[in-house]
């Protein structure tokens, strides 16, 4: 077949540069550029690998996940566990240097812990049933004495009578007692779970203090010695802040007992030294809801002897809060473990956050622990002699100070007003 003039024409005018680049830019067979124009190319090796290993990692983050969000419990445990066991560690320390074999020792540690609680517990139901059933035997004479006064004030006709057949037959009554019959049963479950709960975090307090040694020896191990003497450091630190946190909490707790035994004694209350020890105790070691636990109960206790005792037992136990938060806690708590008292408020708040009231409890032990484990590691210089840094303010170099500005602006304002009225200026 014969081209036309104009093709052939084409063809003659194209020069050897044209054509050379004609051909350079023309993709060649068997190379990536051609296999991706060609209409039946295929996908690139590497891509099915790369997406297997995508899904792969999204499917071990979402296990881990899942992992991770079930045995939150269990890790929370072994948190207050080794916390536990950092507490214990000097005393079980002191015996075991005296000859006694280590488990030997946490055992009797424990058993002294477990003896105490039993005994203070015992000692605090036996009280609480004795008041309560006082409480429901003189209940009708409470009642008869709220309703004199109500009659002789508001000069109403109200009968004790009426008052118990109003209560017998509300609603709210009966709501309530089927409320607490169907909660029966999560009640008792929720017992279990607590119980449940403390035998593991003393299986896991009782290993770690008693293996103490050996765990160390087992996380040296596998690092080299430099790393070795940084873990043995911080150990060490951790258990000086843990026992510097409980001293701190066991002085206040003795404060606070001291302080509600003298108010309850002078009211004349019963049961004063353990209602003191109580409030001490459940105040300074059950976190969040400590202060309203420890302070129910001598209020419930003074309602007894006279209701307008349980009003002055909530506004000292208000008062005393307000004074421990502010004065008290802050000074002790940066004497004993060494942290700022604005820090160690910010990680309790921060504790709670995270962790609740566990969080609550560990947090300043923690944060003194790491505290002090990262300052060996800050480098500190000499502070310059400046002013600024004793809370004063310096006056720019060479020029005049403030009073003296003030003076000459003072004189420049007199010697301008006489030339403003005379139409003169001052020599």
């Amino acid at each position: 077949m014969v081209s036309t003039d104009e093709d052939g024409r084409t063809a003659q005018d194209a020069s050897p540069a044209d054509t050379a680049e004609t051909a350079d830019t023309t993709p060649r067979a068997g190379s990536p550029a051609a296999d991706a124009a060609a209409p039946g190319a295929r996908m690139p090796r590497w891509l099915p690998r790369a997406m297997v290993l995508a899904l792969a990692l999204v499917a071990a983050f979402q296990l881990g996940s899942w992992a991770f969000h079930q045995l939150t419990g269990l890790l929370i445990n072994i948190l207050i566990a080794f916390f536990l066991a950092l507490a214990i560690e000097p005393a079980v320390s002191w015996m075991a240097s005296r000859g006694m074999r280590r488990g030997f020792a946490t055992f009797l540690v424990f058993l002294g812990l477990a003896i105490a609680t039993a005994g203070f517990i015992t000692l605090l139901g036996s009280m609480l049933a004795g008041q309560i059933i006082k409480i429901v035997e003189d209940f009708p004479d409470y009642l008869d004495s709220v309703i004199n006064w109500v009659n002789h004030t508001f000069h109403t006709e109200v009968k004790r009578v009426d008052v118990q057949e109003g209560l017998l037959h509300s609603d709210w009554l009966r709501k309530y007692a089927q409320n607490s019959a169907a909660g029966a049963l999560d009640v008792s479950g929720q017992v279990l779970g607590g119980l449940f709960q403390l035998l593991t975090i003393t299986l896991f307090a009782f290993y770690f203090a008693a293996d103490g040694p050996r765990l160390r020896r087992t996380l040296c191990s596998v690092l080299p010695p430099a790393r070795q003497a940084e873990v043995l450091r911080a150990w060490e630190i951790a258990v000086d802040k843990t026992g510097g946190y409980l001293y701190s909490r066991g002085v206040m707790a003795l404060i606070s007992g001291i302080a509600h035994y003298i108010l309850l004694e002078a009211l004349g209350v019963p049961y004063a030294p353990v209602l003191g020890v109580w409030v001490g105790l459940v105040s300074q070691f059950i976190p969040t809801i400590g202060t309203y636990l420890a302070g129910a109960l001598p209020m419930l206790i003074a309602f007894t002897v006279n209701p307008l005792y349980a009003v002055w037992v909530l506004v000292f136990v208000v008062i005393y809060q307000q004074f421990e938060n502010y004065m008290l806690q802050p000074k002790l708590t940066s004497k004993s473990v060494d942290i700022h008292p604005a820090v160690a408020f910010g990680s309790v708040i921060a504790g709670t956050a995270l962790l609740g009231a566990v969080g609550a409890l560990i947090a300043i032990p923690a944060v003194a622990t790491l505290q002090a484990f990262l300052s060996a590691y800050v480098k500190r210089y000499d502070v310059t002699d400046d002013p600024r840094v004793h809370g004063h303010r310096r006056r720019s170099a060479g020029g005049p100070g403030l009073r003296t500005r003030a003076r000459r602006l003072t004189q420049r304002l007199i010697w301008q007003r006489p030339a403003e009225g005379s139409g003169d200026t001052p020599s």
